[in-house]
């Protein structure tokens, strides 16, 4: 006879996988609906020519922030030591918020009011640049209070470890078994 509770190793379900695909359904109903009552008042034809509207301008919003982001990663690679913006200051505002433009792009093509007015909110650069601030500093506090063995972790560590958690610093020196006419091997270029 089962009792209902879970095995004690079950893991317990996440509140992000629980609420997440409840809140997709819920926009997406709140999005047909809002088509819909848009389509009664001004026409089926208009809420065509809304959505027709959305998808051109956020494939030009998308486009046009990729080709700022691949823009700017050119002119980074490009940089060589010893030129100016090259010790690592912090990249200008106008080089910033790629991607969420490309999200705010993203958001426009997607049918539905709602998610349009996400996308222009998004293209407006005082939230944009909010938004970004509010995420770079989310994400390096989730940095900080990660636990070991985390993939955080592992970005914020370069070194090599033993199993038992020790560092190990040095370098690796191979030695090549001696050739059997001792001579010296030629050179690898001309």
């Amino acid at each position: 006879m089962t009792t209902g509770t879970p095995p004690p190793t079950a893991r317990k379900r996440s509140r992000a996988r629980t609420f997440v695909p409840l809140a997709i359904a819920a926009w997406a109903v709140l999005e047909i609906w809002l088509l819909t009552v848009v389509a009664d008042v001004a026409g089926g034809f208009t809420v065509l020519l809304l959505l027709a509207a959305g998808v051109v301008l956020g494939a030009v919003v998308m486009k046009r922030a990729g080709r700022r982001a691949f823009r700017n990663l050119t002119e980074t690679l490009q940089q060589m030591p010893g030129q100016p913006g090259a010790d690592g200051s912090p990249a200008p505002s106008s080089t910033r918020g790629n991607g969420f433009l490309m999200l705010a792009g993203l958001l426009i093509m997607i049918p539905g009011m709602i998610s349009d007015v996400a996308g222009l909110l998004l293209l407006v650069p005082p939230v944009r640049s909010a938004l970004s601030r509010y995420a770079e500093r989310s994400l390096e506090r989730r940095m900080r209070t990660a636990g070991p063995g985390s993939l955080s972790d592992a970005f914020q560590q370069a070194r090599m470890h033993r199993p038992d958690g020790k560092v190990v610093q040095g370098e690796v020196i191979r030695e090549e078994p001696s050739r059997p006419d001792d001579t010296p091997r030629p050179p690898l270029t001309p």
